[in-house]
């Protein structure tokens, strides 16, 4: 259990002979996380797993106040899953009287959960550079659920030459109470019969993915197949439903194959006062 920058700093120290592999996470550990960390633990020789409801990262009347802390559960799943150390900080030691720093990435922050939540992307890549620096992993793990928030490591990681891979791994979903609900720490908030409706995210983007499957290219109407299966949910309000490329920016008119190959369904909804987000490729492949 590491709690200051010093005690990550001396831990990594440690560690000069092996690799390392850093899991950031906010805590609320579920599945999703477990796979992130046994996959950083099958390429590295020591792993840790950051927990910090990072404050940055929350506009005004997000949740930040009520989002689920469970540290003794998280300790545990981590360890469990084959980390060797847990970084869990205040945020006075990530950010100390005076600390006016926030890193800013261009282009793939100005759309979607960005034009949404104004800094947030701020505050993300703000953290994540933070703990490259102190943790300095060989690579770091991010789930593909967050398909955005990824793009930005990314980004911000190759323009800044910091030497660590970025590895994203798979969305890790439901398959029994309610099955293909990506797993998200917030999903806390709802009741087990809301989990079951909010199936409806990923019901939509499996229509899509049929569709075009079926010859269906024309993305108003792959985007339509969605639409249609979201209107089954009352209580459900979309903030997006895009089918965008690489570079996050929405596709248009009929796509041929090599387009296809790379685009990505990306959505964003709120049910019973819940923010859920949920992504898939356009082309379908087991397990994502």
């Amino acid at each position: 259990m590491l709690e200051t920058v010093a005690d990550l700093r001396a831990w990594r120290a440690a560690q000069a002979s092996g690799s390392v592999g850093l899991v950031p996470t906010m805590g609320a550990l579920h599945q999703g996380h477990a796979e992130l960390i046994r996959r950083a633990q099958a390429e590295n020789s020591a792993v840790v797993v950051s927990v910090f409801v990072n404050p940055a990262q929350f506009g005004p009347g997000e949740d930040l106040s009520r989002y689920p802390r469970t540290l003794p559960r998280d300790l545990e799943l981590s360890g469990g899953a084959g980390a060797s150390a847990l970084f869990h900080p205040s945020a006075d030691e990530m950010y100390p009287a005076g600390f006016s720093t926030r890193v800013q990435v261009s282009g793939v922050t100005e759309r979607l959960e960005g034009a949404l939540r104004p800094g947030h992307f701020e505050g993300v890549a703000t953290v994540v550079l933070k703990l490259l620096e102190l943790a300095r992993p060989d690579r770091v793990y991010f789930g593909e659920k967050d398909w955005q928030q990824l793009a930005v490591v990314r980004r911000m990681v190759l323009d800044l030459n910091v030497p660590c891979e970025v590895v994203g791994v798979p969305t890790v979903r439901d398959t029994e109470e309610s099955p293909g609900l990506a797993l998200s720490s917030r999903n806390a908030y709802l009741t087990p019969d809301q989990r079951v409706r909010a199936t409806v995210l990923s019901r939509a983007l499996r229509a899509m993915q049929a569709a075009y499957a079926g010859g269906e290219h024309e993305v108003g109407a792959l985007l339509g197949a969605g639409q249609a299966v979201l209107a089954q949910e009352p209580e459900l309000s979309t903030d997006y439903l895009e089918l965008v490329g690489p570079d996050l920016q929405p596709l248009t008119g009929s796509l041929d194959a090599e387009v296809a190959a790379k685009a990505r369904l990306v959505l964003a909804a709120r049910l019973f006062g819940v923010r859920l987000i949920d992504n898939m490729p356009l082309l379908h492949f087991a397990g994502k």
